[in-house]
């Protein structure tokens, strides 16, 4: 009887290991999260954000799934501008310059917003509105490439961030749409 209850408890012990050992592209939703990571410039940023953030973690399907990561986007570009528009308002040095990048991170955040409303029913026009907020971030990254202050530094690091979550946006919205009609533009 004692090798019975041992020979369970080392099954039991074993069937959680494995459990534990299954690859997390196993779970069924992953498909989801592989269909968008599969069309990110940055595939290890991407499976590594979508997985770790709540939103987006466990996706009920891809279309759920990319709403998601464009609002994901849309709140990093947001508290972005909050950033650079507070930051103009104390520095005056900067206020020209971040006013500009102010305007431009609005600009993403309303095409990102459109991009939301349009995913539905025209993927295509999604991606592109995604798209074209690269033109806004590497006209920030104009306004402040050669700076080195502290706060320049920062909206660095954020807009770096931001053109990470663009691709990840843009990827999403390809893979709603998934005619592979944009391949050329991932490449």
């Amino acid at each position: 009887m004692a090798t019975s209850s041992v020979m369970s408890s080392f099954a039991a012990a074993a069937i959680t290991l494995q459990l534990l050992l299954i690859p997390a592209a196993a779970s069924p939703h992953m498909k989801y999260i592989d269909a968008i990571c599969d069309r990110a410039h940055d595939q290890a940023f991407c499976a590594n954000t979508l997985t770790s953030n709540p939103p987006t973690a466990a996706p009920i399907g891809l279309h759920p799934l990319a709403e998601a990561v464009i609002a994901l986007a849309v709140s990093h570009a947001e508290k972005t501008a909050i950033f650079v528009d507070e930051t103009a308002k104390k520095d005056p040095t900067l206020k020209t310059s971040f006013t500009e990048c102010h305007k431009a991170y609005l600009a993403v955040v309303a095409a990102l917003k459109s991009a939301n409303l349009k995913l539905k029913q025209s993927p295509d026009t999604a991606n592109y509105d995604v798209r074209a907020s690269a033109d806004h971030m590497r006209r920030v990254t104009e306004l402040v490439g050669k700076n080195s202050d502290k706060a320049s530094t920062t909206l660095k690091e954020m807009t770096l961030q931001m053109e990470k979550l663009l691709d990840l946006a843009a990827g999403a919205a390809d893979a709603v749409d998934d005619d592979d009609e944009n391949v050329h533009r991932r490449a």
